[in-house]
């Protein structure tokens, strides 16, 4: 048997297909008619856009996204920094339920050194490990069939297993995608992160930054216009200064710079002649990249846009106010694909009119870099509550990165001064309040804390409630400290490896087969014929023809990779 035959073979078995070998031939492959998925996800932009009513965006693309789809106007994120926030997307499991709240895992022991001092977190670097059954829904719809792409960003904060993505990294397309196979296709896209608003001196934030800054600069430099800062609206939760108002003015352009690259993937599809068979997803991992915006769980750190686009048009440019948490996106894509949602998904479809809808969404806040934190929230279509467990710390505390921001720097500068405005004198104070309770439509930018107003109690104790029967539900790991967390994922310190999988050889009326286990629990596996370069993720016993070898490792979420295996 040819090695192609041979490809088609294990694909047929990757995608649940019981026909005998014999009963397809590569030259008439199976019909898949479940829809694509392009999914977009960029960085730090709250619903800052002209179809969110903002009319300083100028967003002409995404404009049209929205015209062609449905506009949600209350999804909210579970984390207002992007590492939690993409750990709850890519799983449906809130972040402190897999070991994956603190920002980042990877920086935790790390020391760094700024205008403001030395920073250092008392840890080590290492990554989360999930409950052993939870999986990234991105594999759930590669077992059943699709082919998933990821480019390029993934920040999971459990490592970056190899099961998850049939292509990963900057050249990861749809349009790699075979023929026969639907596809799944994430895309980031930093243009709009905090990053592209640092002074431009600042170098030492990544190792490419004074490459990056040029070419951001030389891309703005081809705006046809740009934003006048006098026209800007500056939130409240900032000081209104022209250097305030000039970094809000530059975050517009970079929106302009981000609207056009969503242009160029809408074309692609179009060119591609697919638009129409493929659902287009636009959202991001969390609010603008400003002081009390991300990191927080303020609705000016969690809330943001999210745009579907169906290729039957249904309901074009309507919009929906119904509330979505970000854990509720993995069942909803998983039910887009028909592919079965596993018990461990803690999120549900809330698209679907026949599913019961939210009348809360969560979120939660813990260590950001170098400063310790926690802090937990809880939503409904009015009010917000926060629980402070950690009020010694204040609200605004010294990051290395955010100093970078030049109205982080203006507050400083305020403060120093003695000029703050009264509204935001709070945000140095201690010791914070244990609780807050924000009335978001007559206060949407959550000033005003109602906590302690008697005329609120009621909406106090059915907030304070709903959030302990949240925590009590969903569970949390490290309620004893990250190290003693981290310690328990990692015995002494160590990561744990995968064991190398196990392989038996079994002949059968249809020929010789290839079944792979791991004695790790909850580990994936992958396999490849030997000689070829992609790994396949295994879900079922291998057709292996008289002198083929196939090589198999394993890995399990936070775990390192096992060795490979070649069999026979």
């Amino acid at each position: 048997m040819s090695r192609s035959a041979l490809l088609l073979l294990v694909f047929l078995a990757l995608s649940g297909c019981d026909d005998p070998p014999s009963a397809v031939t590569p030259d008439d492959p199976p019909a898949d008619a479940r829809p694509n998925v392009v999914f977009i996800v960029v960085e730090d932009l709250s619903p800052r856009l002209r179809a969110y009513g903002d009319p300083l965006a100028a967003t002409p693309n995404i404009d049209r996204l929205a015209a062609e789809g449905i506009t949600y106007t209350n999804v909210f994120t579970a984390a207002g920094v992007c590492a939690p926030s993409r750990a709850a997307l890519i799983t449906g499991v809130h972040q402190q339920a897999l070991g994956a709240q603190h920002m980042r895992t990877s920086s935790f022991g790390r020391e760094r050194s700024g205008p403001l001092g030395t920073f250092r977190s008392d840890g080590f670097p290492y990554e989360a490990v999930p409950p052993p059954d939870v999986k990234a829904f991105p594999e759930l719809l590669r077992a059943n069939g699709y082919f998933t792409t990821n480019n390029s960003k993934t920040d999971y904060q459990f490592g970056d297993p190899f099961t998850v993505w049939d292509e990963n990294g900057s050249q990861a397309d749809w349009q790699n995608a075979p023929p026969d196979r639907p596809f799944f296709a994430m895309y980031s896209q930093n243009l709009t992160h905090e990053s592209r608003l640092f002074i431009p001196d600042f170098a030492a934030a990544t190792d490419d930054a004074p490459e990056r800054a040029s070419e951001h600069a030389e891309r703005l430099a081809e705006l046809a216009t740009r934003t006048d800062p006098d026209a800007v609206t500056v939130p409240d939760f900032l000081p209104d200064t022209p250097l305030v108002r000039r970094e809000i003015a530059q975050h517009y352009d970079n929106i302009g710079l981000l609207d056009a690259w969503v242009g160029e993937q809408l074309e692609r599809l179009e060119r591609a002649g697919v638009l129409d068979e493929t659902i287009v997803v636009f959202t991001t991992d969390h609010g603008d990249g400003f002081p009390r915006g991300k990191r927080f769980i303020y609705d000016s750190g969690i809330h943001v846009p999210f745009i579907v686009r169906y290729p039957d048009g249904r309901n074009a440019g309507t919009r929906d106010d119904r509330l979505v948490s970000f854990v509720d996106l993995a069942p909803w894509f998983l039910d887009l694909t028909d592919t079965d949602t596993p018990s461990f998904v803690q999120g549900r479809n809330v698209f679907d009119d026949d599913t019961p809808q939210r009348h809360y969404v969560f979120a939660a806040r813990d260590r950001l870099d170098e400063h310790p934190e926690r802090s937990r929230a809880v939503r409904d279509e009015r009010y917000k509550y926060i629980r402070n467990e950690m009020p010694d710390r204040p609200l605004i505390a010294p990051l290395y990165f955010r100093e970078n921001l030049v109205s982080m720097q203006e507050i400083r500068r305020l403060a120093a001064a003695d000029a703050l405005p009264e509204r935001l004198s709070h945000y140095f104070a201690t010791p914070r309040p244990p609780e807050e309770l924000y009335d978001t439509e007559t206060d949407p930018h959550e000033l005003e804390n109602l906590a302690a107003d008697p005329a609120h109690r009621e909406t106090l104790v059915r907030m304070r409630s709903a959030l302990d029967d949240w925590l009590e539900r969903t569970g949390e790991v490290g309620r004893n400290g990250e190290r003693a967390m981290v310690l328990a994922m990692w015995p002494d310190g160590e990561q744990p490896v995968t064991a190398a999988p196990l392989a038996t050889l079994a002949e059968t009326d249809a020929g010789r087969t290839v079944t792979l286990s791991s004695p790790t629990e909850g580990a994936s596996i992958g396999f490849r014929v030997v000689g070829d370069d992609a790994w396949r993720l295994y879900t079922g016993a291998i057709y292996l023809p008289a002198g083929e070898k196939i090589e198999a490792k394993a890995i399990r979420y936070g775990y390192a990779e096992s060795r490979s295996i070649i069999y026979p």
